[in-house]
């Protein structure tokens, strides 16, 4: 043999490593090509560093599970000290109340009225898993809650009114939060963007439904609907274009500008229609404007006119691009 089995043995731990030059991996390679007692202690250094990340990965498994737990024990501790304290409130008021004998007329309000900080502190404390989201659907259920009670005790009849658009109102920032969420994304999948949208509808819708039964007026009814239709087609049309459409970016965008530049120019037109007060195409401007009516068509005509411009240069660029891409 070329190399003493001493100085391979040397060189093993290197070369098992690749901490060594290749000129000494060639030459241990060489040696192990005609050495089985070297090439069985490579072996065993193999087996032995084996062996000993097993131990150190399961070591480290332990360690990490002790320490999710003494947290999650500190965080549950926390959370009832917090909701301990929170709790002083609520007896001072069941004190006072039976006390003055009035009852528990407030009590019921400011026990829900703890509700919301605790949803917002207690929670996220004592959830493990998808705290944002428990914290988001306590805080709303909590907000729900003390609006009813306060609904019952003031003897009104607005909780749906206001219950309808609280949801609405925080649909609006969260939903692409909740979506996004694991639980959540996991059975959604690529509907994300779907629900989203779906949302915004049905809690829009739910809100105008109660404001209308509550006005009980048919003139209301009437001027919601006018309205609502046209902010509820446009909001849908930029969601089937952006999803469904197979083109670029930038055809898309070109697609949607003019879509919005359209909508923006016949809606007041599709909202005299609905509402049945006639038929209105926005006059072009023509020499002074001296009415609020002249200026409104003038921005619309102006808003029609870049917008048509400006869709049409990015169709451009994007129809350039796509040619670009396919020559590749």
């Amino acid at each position: 043999m070329k190399y003493n089995c001493d100085i391979i043995s040397d060189l093993l731990p290197l070369y098992m490593d690749n901490a060594c030059t290749s000129a000494s991996a060639q030459a241990v390679e060489e040696h192990l090509a005609e050495c089985s007692v070297c090439t069985a202690m490579l072996e065993d250094m193999k087996k032995s560093e084996k062996d000993i990340n097993s131990e150190i990965k399961k070591e480290r498994d332990e360690v990490l599970v002790k320490q999710a737990k003494f947290f999650k024990r500190r965080s549950v501790l926390a959370g009832s000290i917090i909701g301990g304290i929170f709790s002083i409130p609520i007896l001072i008021c069941l004190i006072v109340n039976l006390a003055t004998g009035a009852g528990l007329t407030w009590f019921f309000i400011v026990l829900t009225a703890m509700f919301i900080p605790a949803s917002l502190i207690v929670v996220p404390l004592m959830v493990p898993e998808n705290k944002a989201l428990c914290t988001l659907g306590a805080f709303t259920a909590s907000l729900l809650v003390l609006l009813g009670v306060c609904c019952i005790y003031s003897g009104g009849s607005w909780f749906f009114i206001a219950a309808s658009a609280i949801l609405f109102g925080l649909s609006i920032p969260f939903m692409p939060f909740v979506v996004n969420a694991k639980p959540i994304a996991k059975r959604l999948k690529n509907n994300k963007a779907l629900a989203v949208v779906g949302t915004y509808t049905l809690t829009y819708l739910l809100m105008m439904i109660c404001i209308g039964i509550s006005a009980n007026s048919y003139s209301f009814s009437r001027i919601a609907l006018g309205y609502s239709i046209p902010a509820l087609t446009y909001m849908w049309s930029m969601f089937a274009i952006i999803r469904f459409v197979k083109l670029n970016s930038r055809l898309k965008a070109a697609i949607c500008v003019f879509v919005s530049s359209l909508f923006f120019f016949f809606g007041d037109t599709i909202v005299l229609v609905l509402i049945g007060n006639g038929l209105r195409i926005p006059k072009f401007p023509a020499g002074n404007v001296t009415t609020a009516e002249m200026m409104t068509d003038g921005v619309n005509w102006v808003v029609l006119i870049f917008g048509t411009i400006l869709s049409a240069v990015l169709a451009a660029v994007g129809i350039y691009k796509q040619k670009k891409t396919n020559n590749k």
